[in-house]
């Protein structure tokens, strides 16, 4: 009788430990599935790429996130809050993937890994409109500038500040909304960001702003950044492969041109960033 409870309860437990294993042993992309949910991590003040409008969050990432869901089968739940904060929550795993999106560098490129690029991230000035003393990015040395807290914008933008002339007053801001505000009430004279960011914003009020073109930043591509360690792989895989699929049939061109006005030929992968 002894022997036969025993030889009971070892066996319930093996089944137990049995049903406990699958659950266990699931990855980034089962558990994914599992729950149906694909959650992503932002900030909400990034236009076109995020923001919000009349209430509603939109932008290029919404759309996109919106196809990606479609090719993985899952729902996408957003999660957002500010950006410096946004790549420690995905370490954390608050959510699965980051939406930003974030310029493709060495050193993140240590740290995470990321989808194929979804547009270029060269930096450029923001300017007052009808500002005649900036024509050109140099003309900024010796003024006030600004760029987002913790962005590779801001690294570009100091970097190219130390080779000019005069210095520039760097200002960080949390969002870049704020660095538009300043730059609209004249507090500072230039704010550096993506072209496809400040272009944006440049056409949405251009009695207020305008481009100082060209460019200054080395070409750079953004792409979305994911948790780069073998439970995250195959998710990671999954989203890759939405994403050349969406590029492929012509879906990202179209959402491209729908934020931008233009859309951008990029490469699949960034295997050596420029920065």
């Amino acid at each position: 009788m002894q022997i036969r409870t025993i030889l009971q309860t070892a066996a319930a437990a093996a089944i137990l430990l049995g049903s406990a294993l699958p659950a266990q042993a699931q990855d980034a992309l089962a558990r994914v599935k599992d729950a149906g949910v694909l959650k992503v991590g932002t900030e909400t003040a990034f236009a076109p790429f995020d923001f919000i409008d009349a209430g509603d969050h939109v932008g290029l990432n919404v759309d996109l996130f919106a196809e990606i869901g479609k090719e993985m089968g899952v729902e996408i739940e957003w999660v957002t809050l500010p950006w410096e904060g946004v790549l420690p929550g995905l370490e954390a795993g608050k959510f699965d993937i980051v939406a930003g999106p974030a310029t493709i560098t060495k050193a993140r490129m240590e740290r995470y890994r990321f989808t194929p690029p979804i547009a270029e991230a060269t930096v450029a000035i923001l300017k007052q409109a009808g500002d005649d003393s900036i024509g050109k990015p140099e003309d900024i040395a010796g003024k006030a500038a600004g760029a987002g807290k913790a962005s590779a914008q801001l690294a570009q933008l100091q970097s190219f500040a130390e080779s000019l002339p005069a210095p520039v007053e760097i200002k960080e801001y949390p969002g870049n909304t704020e660095a538009y505000a300043d730059l609209a009430a004249g507090r500072i004279q230039g704010v550096a960001n993506s072209l496809p960011n400040i272009a944006f914003v440049a056409k949405q009020r251009p009695d207020t702003f305008a481009v100082v073109l060209p460019p200054f930043g080395t070409k750079t591509y953004f792409g979305f950044p994911g948790r780069n360690d073998e439970d995250h792989a195959s998710l990671m895989d999954a989203v890759d492969a939405a994403m050349l699929a969406i590029k492929a049939d012509g879906r990202l061109a179209t959402i491209q041109e729908k934020w931008f006005g233009a859309s951008f030929d990029t490469p699949d992968s960034v295997p050596d960033p420029a920065i």
